[in-house]
């Protein structure tokens, strides 16, 4: 606070007390000390020249109005700011108003202080709330900013969540659509072409195979151990193929072929095998 304005203000609270001829008389020479020595009581007072008495009680009026509306308002969004918890970098995160509370609460006395000091109180009060009011622009803009940032960053993080559900879901639906029979031999057709070069005649031998082995069951399972569409022995076997080999139709289709190729070169050759001794 401006050292005049303490003055002024030992003055008011002066003014406030039980003796009122001996404070008017010490008000009067601090505003004339204030006023001679150039400080905020000399613009004061060269206003208070030029208006009738009785008008600065007024103007404390509007002053204070407008200091407590500053207030209410630098509070509230303080308030708001600290409930978000936001990162506003350098942005302080409240603004101080401790000298407009002061300043209003010595106003609030000007039914007792001479025009004069009432007019240097408001003065320096109108400054200070001028000051809380940028204070509170800057640190709504960086409030504002701080949860357009967090917005966007929840809602890049939601975009995100629903484009790996709907993966999931996609993934999910197509190994279901992948472990039917229907699927399977789908698959299995196409791997076999696309893999192997067999055709049609090769893959019509495949279906018998698996028809009698597992009837293109991914969940079919022997007593001897035998597992899975292609009745590997034991199913972990087909693990070479990928870890979801108990779940995954694909997966077994993938290692029963290779297994098939590797052993009789040919799903015919297999099925031939198959009918001769009973497995293959």
């Amino acid at each position: 606070m401006h050292s005049n304005t303490r003055a002024l203000r030992r003055a008011s609270d002066a003014a406030s007390g039980r003796r009122p001829l001996a404070v008017l008389t010490a008000v009067a020479g601090a505003v004339l000390a204030l006023t001679l020595t150039g400080g905020i009581a000399s613009t004061a007072a060269a206003a208070a020249a030029t208006e009738p008495l009785g008008r600065y009680s007024d103007r404390a009026a509007l002053t204070i109005a407008e200091g407590t509306d500053a207030l209410e308002t630098a509070e509230a969004l303080g308030a708001d700011v600290a409930e978000a918890d936001l990162d506003l970098g350098e942005t302080p995160t409240t603004v101080d108003t401790a000298e407009v509370k002061a300043n209003l609460d010595a106003l609030e006395e000007r039914m007792r202080m001479p025009d004069i000091v009432v007019a240097a109180l408001a003065v320096d009060t109108e400054a200070e709330i001028a000051a809380v009011q940028d204070e509170t622009a800057a640190l709504k803009k960086a409030f504002t900013v701080a949860k357009e940032k967090k917005a966007a960053a929840e809602a890049k993080r939601a975009a995100e969540e629903k484009a790996a559900k709907e993966r999931a879901a996609a993934a999910a639906a197509a190994l279901a659509e992948g472990n039917t029979v229907a699927g399977a031999k789908a698959t299995a057709q196409r791997l076999a072409s696309s893999q192997y070069g067999w055709g049609s005649g090769e893959f019509s031998c495949l279906v018998s195979l698996w028809n009698k082995e597992s009837g293109w069951n991914y969940q079919a399972f022997n007593p001897s151990g035998a597992t899975g569409i292609p009745q590997a022995l034991p199913g972990s076997k087909m693990a070479s193929a990928g870890s979801d080999w108990a779940t995954n139709a694909t997966t077994q289709i993938v290692w029963g072929l290779g297994y098939i190729s590797s052993v009789y070169g040919s799903p015919c050759a297999a099925w031939s095998h198959s009918q001769a001794v009973n497995w293959y």
